[in-house]
């Protein structure tokens, strides 16, 4: 599951054309095969607070020549792309590191379509090698009620890996 990102954005629903916004991007795992997924007549827009982060997704992305790619410098609490413009809005193991998740999660509820959908992918609140520590990450339950009381509807949880869950939600 996390090693093949193509696999998690084909399973979640990502096809050409549409509009995906993967919010704390990092340096692109996700951003990258979403552009080429989504093609030329999709767009992609990614948001991450790390400078150098960013730096390397707009390398990699001009490297690949890939142009429907927008990135930004910034805050998830205080990005909205555009309103009622997206297909898919998608955090990868991140939603504990904002400082207001629940903003975020609102954020995401105005860039939604209303025939988009939410979708968390994050950390099993229990021990692995490798990750967040335990303490920071958000369970099943807690990840879901967030999104609930953002004003979405629950669609499903579900495993994803031995480490990992991902949580889908419309608004």
């Amino acid at each position: 599951m996390g090693r093949k990102p193509e696999v998690t954005l084909s399973a979640i629903g990502l096809r050409s054309g549409m509009v995906f916004m993967d919010i704390g991007c990092g340096d692109g795992f996700f951003t990258i095969p979403a552009a080429q997924l989504v093609g030329e007549a999709g767009r992609v827009y990614a948001v991450d607070a790390d400078a150098a982060a960013v730096e390397k997704l707009r390398d990699k992305a001009a490297e690949k020549g890939l142009t429907n790619i927008t990135a930004k410098l910034g805050l998830a609490e205080e990005t909205v792309f555009c309103e009622v413009c997206a297909d898919i809005v998608f955090y990868s193991r991140v939603l504990h590191d904002f400082k207001d998740p629940a903003r975020v999660l609102r954020n995401a509820k105005q860039m939604l379509k209303p025939t988009g959908r939410l979708v968390n992918l994050d950390w099993k609140k229990k021990p692995t090698m490798f990750g967040p520590p335990v303490r920071i990450r958000f369970s099943e339950e807690q990840a879901a009620d967030l999104i609930k009381a953002a004003g979405f509807t629950i669609e499903s949880v579900a495993s994803a890996g031995r480490n990992f869950y991902i949580i889908t939600a419309k608004p």
